[in-house]
């Protein structure tokens, strides 16, 4: 097992990687209250909550469990309000802990039902798809999504642990471990080119699901994203650069409905296009393009989107997060491996990159 921290001083927290985790060797120390709120889905629950209730009893704590439907179109706030509803009916109090144990829309709706229940309250983070070991689970963005923006809506809310075990990704379908390797891929493509070289190495092996090869991946996707959550947790500057492919896939996943492509799949395509405006640009080589194209297109991800009309596509852009002042910002390379945040760029090249990535 491999141990990082989230350094936020006071608030600072591990995230625990490996294969076989003991929860309740590792969950021990950090529950904090006697009562505990399962919040997991119609198909983690099945494979995995038994284990996690065990530990928890073993423990001493009350369990109760809420089990939403699994699904990205479920990110929404008539589903976030079940997890209320349990917490309410249960009749669980300021000191309890709200533990998700499921995927990135899991994690994301019991990260931010736990930061407005009473005004807040403990939250943990049990990630069991690749995705959300090395993406949504790390940093504390917590949120549901809005038909006109996904993200719209949440709060930051640290979680006290997180467990990332290995193990669990066995029975995650290929098209998941595809998605959460779009994740993966990014923090090589932003911010470490020797991450890259180590993934154009491994990537048959991480399809294959080699678990010390998984593990390692994520413990370096995890590394960056620490030190940048550590130095910018609220995303006034930095943090913003984990967004590489975002602001492009967020508007193919709300213009062909949430869930209709995962968000892996859509953030691939996303960097891609990223990457083709950097090129157009001048900042990078057609032979940088082409190496993006073929890393992704080894994670089994797409690298093009269904035709979506260019005004939609465009409207979709311009409800993103990164909107400042009236004015879209977008993650760019200007070399693989070191990516910026800019406002500088050709609105006609961007459209002309839209075009060409579209079947």
């Amino acid at each position: 097992m491999k141990t990082l921290y989230v350094e936020l001083g006071e608030r600072r927290y591990p995230i625990f990687i490996g294969s076989n985790l003991n929860p309740q060797e590792l969950l021990e120390s950090y529950i904090h209250g006697k009562q505990v709120m399962v919040v997991s889905n119609e198909t983690v629950a099945p494979l995995y909550l038994d284990r996690y209730k065990a530990a928890l009893k073993n423990l001493g704590k009350t369990v109760a469990t809420c089990i939403l439907p699994d699904g990205e179109k479920y990110k929404n706030i008539e589903h976030l309000n079940l997890i209320f509803d349990a917490l309410l009916e249960a009749g669980f109090n300021r000191d309890c802990t709200v533990l998700a144990l499921g995927g990135g829309v899991i994690g994301d709706m019991a990260g931010f039902a736990s930061a407005c229940f009473q005004r807040g309250v403990y939250f943990i983070q049990v990630p069991t798809t690749l995705l959300s070991q090395v993406d949504s689970s790390v940093g504390g963005k917590t949120g549901i999504n809005h038909p006109l923006g996904k993200n719209m809506i949440g709060a930051f809310q640290q979680p006290q642990v997180v467990l990332a075990d290995m193990s669990q990704l066995s029975t995650l379908p290929d098209r998941e471990l595809s998605a959460g390797l779009a994740e993966v891929i990014k923090y090589a493509l932003l911010g470490d080119e020797e991450f890259l070289v180590w993934l154009e190495a491994n990537m048959e092996g991480l399809i294959a699901r080699d678990e010390q090869l998984l593990a390692e991946a994520v413990y370096r996707s995890c590394a960056h994203k620490a030190r940048i959550v550590a130095n910018d947790e609220k995303e006034q500057g930095e943090r913003a650069l984990l967004n590489l492919g975002h602001t492009f896939g967020h508007a193919i996943e709300s213009y062909l409905g949430y869930g209709e492509w995962l968000h892996g799949e859509a953030v691939a395509t996303g960097m891609v296009m990223a990457a083709d405006l950097s090129h157009r640009m001048g900042w990078i080589s057609l032979e940088d393009l082409e190496r993006t194209k073929k890393i992704i297109s080894r994670a089994q991800l797409p690298i093009v989107c269904p035709k979506i009309p260019l005004d939609d596509f465009l409207a979709y852009m311009a409800h993103d997060k990164k909107v400042l002042n009236g004015q879209l910002r977008l993650v760019l390379l200007q070399q693989l491996g070191k990516a910026v945040i800019t406002r500088d760029f050709d609105i006609e090249l961007m459209q002309q990159t839209i075009l060409a990535h579209q079947a």
